[in-house]
C-alpha cells in the first residue's frame, strides 16, 4: 500500500529546517505533500502563490514530493490528497504541547489519519520562519538558514515594503 504523508505549514518562507524535514520524509514515504496553508490570519509576507512557487524551487530535487496550496481544514486536504499521515516537525519541547493538542483534534476529525512528528536536525532546532523574516527585515545575513532563492525573495520583498 501507498503511504502518503502530508506536512502542513504556512513556510512563510521555507527554511532549510523545512527543507530537512521534507527530505528525511521523502525517505520514509512513497509520497509526501508539502501542504502551503493560505492561513491570511497569520498576515504572511509572501502571497499564498510566492510561497508555493519558493517551496517548489526549494524542493525541486526530491523526489516524491509535490507542493499545494490549501485554504480549507487540514483534515479535508489529507483526505483529498489520500494521505493516511499529518507529518509534523519538532524543534523543541515547546512545540510539543501546542503539535499535541493539534494532533489530538485532527484524530477526532479524522479518526483514519494518523499524525507523526519528526524531530528537527540538531543544526536546524532553532531556525524558524518568523526569526528568519525578522534577521532579514533588519539587515541581517540569512543565507545560512534559507536557500539562495528564497534569501534574494526575502530581501527582494523587504526592500519593496520599504519603498513602498
Amino acid at each position: 500500500m501507498k503511504i502518503i504523508a502530508l506536512f502542513p505549514g504556512t513556510f512563510d518562507p521555507i527554511t532549510n529546517g523545512h527543507a530537512d524535514l521534507i527530505r528525511r520524509a521523502a525517505r520514509l514515504f512513497e509520497q509526501v505533500v508539502v501542504a502551503i496553508a493560505a492561513n491570511p490570519e497569520k498576515q504572511p509576507l509572501f502571497s499564498l502563490q510566492e510561497r508555493i512557487d519558493l517551496a517548489r524551487a526549494v524542493l525541486a530535487d526530491i523526489e516524491g514530493v509535490s507542493v499545494e496550496g490549501f485554504d480549507d481544514l487540514l483534515i479535508d486536504c489529507v483526505r483529498r490528497h489520500g494521505a493516511r499521515v499529518i507529518l509534523r516537525g519538532l524543534r523543541a519541547v515547546s512545540d510539543f504541547e501546542y503539535e499535541f493538542q493539534m494532533a489530538g483534534m485532527n484524530k477526532r476529525l479524522g479518526p483514519e489519519i494518523e499524525t507523526a512528528f519528526l524531530p528537527a536536525s540538531e543544526r536546524d532546532t532553532f531556525i524558524s520562519a518568523s526569526l528568519v523574516k525578522e534577521i532579514a527585515t533588519l539587515g541581517g545575513d540569512v543565507s545560512e538558514f534559507v536557500a539562495l532563492d528564497v534569501a534574494h525573495a526575502l530581501s527582494e520583498k523587504i526592500s519593496k515594503s520599504v519603498k513602498g
